[in-house]
């Protein structure tokens, strides 16, 4: 190590004025889609709080395929929704004890890096789920997985509706429960992580073995 200089924090960090960028992602295709219903509840918090929102249609993307669809237009919106990004909310039903496959292939979607470019890293993360039954964790726990493999910042709170069917009006606004409670939590909770860490997410992230790899 004694080559290599450890990260000093920024003498001077210059904060940003624009509102907080949001993607969020859900999991699900049904017409009356509970995950789409509660990333669109999210939408209107984050917005009450001031973010800038884009929510991602999921309806055709292909199913991942390595390099052999990357130039479809789905997934080059995804990717480019995700760079655009400072933070993001992904929404998924829990499906077999798991996220759907639709969930996990937004994210395969999603590279580590484009070159220069790491669509993720560095970015704040709040997981979502919502389930028929009883309340669950799973799809939640394994998303967390995955923000983290993706190297982003996903947040300690966290938001898992049970019996979802009976937590939203017809015109698919939440109803008032101490589901939605929590919901507006994750939500304040994601805005203040995001203020707070989009302006030295490079720092946060940069790498002793990274930079070592570089010297070499």
């Amino acid at each position: 190590m004694e080559n290599h200089t450890f990260g000093e924090f920024p003498k001077q960090i210059n904060h940003s004025l624009h509102k907080p960028r949001i993607l969020i992602l859900y999991g699900s295709l049904r017409s009356r889609s509970y995950s789409r219903l509660l990333a669109e509840e999210s939408k209107r918090i984050l917005e009450y709080f001031g973010a800038e929102i884009q929510i991602f249609d999921p309806d055709g993307i292909p199913v991942y395929d390595g390099d052999r669809s990357a130039k479809h237009p789905k997934v080059i919106e995804l990717r480019n929704l995700s760079q655009w990004s400072e933070g993001q909310v992904w929404s998924s039903p829990e499906m077999h004890g798991n996220m759907t496959g639709l969930m996990k292939t937004m994210i395969d979607w999603i590279p580590l890096s484009m070159g220069a470019v790491r669509p993720t890293q560095g970015k704040t993360l709040a997981v979502l789920q919502v389930s028929g039954g009883s309340q669950s964790f799973n799809a939640v726990n394994n998303m967390r997985i995955l923000g983290r493999w993706m190297r982003m910042i996903t947040i300690p709170n966290q938001s898992s509706v049970a019996k979802a069917f009976n937590e939203f009006h017809e015109n698919g606004t939440m109803k008032e429960s101490s589901y939605r409670d929590r919901l507006v939590d994750v939500m304040e909770e994601l805005i203040k992580f995001t203020y707070m860490t989009r302006d030295i997410s490079g720092y946060l992230v940069d790498r002793y073995s990274e930079r070592k790899e570089k010297m070499i």
